[in-house]
C-alpha cells in the first residue's frame, strides 16, 4: 500500500511516505516555519517515488493534539490533497506518534506516559503501550490536565515528551516508583504517524475527508488566555 502523512502539530515539521513497508521521510525542527516547508517536503517525495496523489490509496493525518496552528495547518493541507485526488483519510493522535517514535528506537521500551506541554499550566496527557506488533495502543483516553492530576494505569513506565520538560517535579511525584526513566526531546514525526496511519487503514479506520476532524482536547480553543 501508498500513504503519504502529514505532521506539524509542534516546532517539528515533516512528511513521510509508506510504500509496502518501507518509510521515507523528510523532517526539520523549524518553528513558525510549517507554511513554507511542508508541501515542498511532500512534493519531493512524492518525485522521488514517482507518485502522483492519484496513485496514493490513503493519507495519514496527525490530528492534534497541539498547537492550535500547527495541526490547522496539517488539516487543510491534508483536505486539499484528499479532496483533489479523492482519498480516504487516517487520523492519527500526535501523542500515539509520540509514544511510536519513543518505542521505535527503544526496544526495551514497553509502556510510555505521553506527556506534550499545553501551555496555561496544563499538559496533554496519553498513557501507550506496546503491542505484539511493536505499535502504541492508547491505554485510557487522553486528556489534557494539569500535571498532578493525571491519570495513569498501576504499570512501570517511561516519561515522553515535552511536558516532562516543564512538569518533571509534578509528575515525577505522581508516578513515583512506576517512573523507569524520562525522554524529553521526543517529537511526532510524519514517519510514525505514516506507520500507525497505514495499520489503521488495514484495519478499517480510514475515514472519508470530510470525518476527519482535528482534537485539540482543550474546549474553546481559539478564546482569548484571558477568557479561559
Amino acid at each position: 500500500m501508498k500513504l503519504l502523512a502529514v505532521e506539524t502539530s509542534t516546532d517539528a515539521c515533516s512528511a513521510a511516505l509508506f510504500i509496502d513497508g518501507e518509510i521515507a521521510e523528510k523532517f526539520a525542527v523549524a518553528p513558525r516555519e510549517h507554511t513554507k516547508l511542508i508541501l515542498p517536503m511532500i512534493d519531493e517525495l512524492m518525485a522521488d517515488a514517482q507518485l502522483r496523489p492519484q496513485q496514493l490509496d490513503a493519507i495519514g493525518l496527525s490530528r492534534g493534539p497541539g498547537s492550535f496552528t500547527g495541526v490547522r495547518i496539517a488539516g487543510g493541507v491534508v483536505q486539499g490533497i484528499a479532496y483533489g485526488a479523492d482519498l480516504p483519510v487516517v487520523p492519527v493522535s500526535t501523542l500515539a506518534a509520540i509514544a511510536q517514535d519513543f518505542f521505535n528506537r527503544r526496544a526495551d521500551a514497553q509502556l510510555s506516559f505521553t506527556a506534550m506541554d499545553a501551555r496555561m499550566d496544563e499538559i496533554f496527557w496519553g498513557v501507550y503501550q506496546r503491542n505484539e506488533l511493536g505499535l502504541a495502543d492508547l491505554i485510557g483516553a487522553e486528556a489534557v490536565t494539569p500535571a498532578g492530576d493525571v491519570n495513569f494505569p498501576d504499570l512501570a513506565g517511561f516519561g515522553v515528551g515535552s511536558g516532562w520538560g516543564v512538569y518533571a517535579e509534578q509528575l515525577g511525584q505522581r508516578l513515583a516508583e512506576r517512573l523507569l526513566g524520562v525522554e524529553v526531546e521526543v517529537w511526532p514525526r510524519a514517519g510514525c504517524v505514516a506507520q500507525l496511519g497505514a495499520y489503521g487503514f488495514a484495519n478499517g479506520l480510514a475515514v472519508p475527508v470530510e470525518q476527519a476532524m482535528p482534537v485539540y482536547l482543550r474546549d474553546k480553543v481559539a478564546k482569548k488566555q484571558s477568557e479561559r
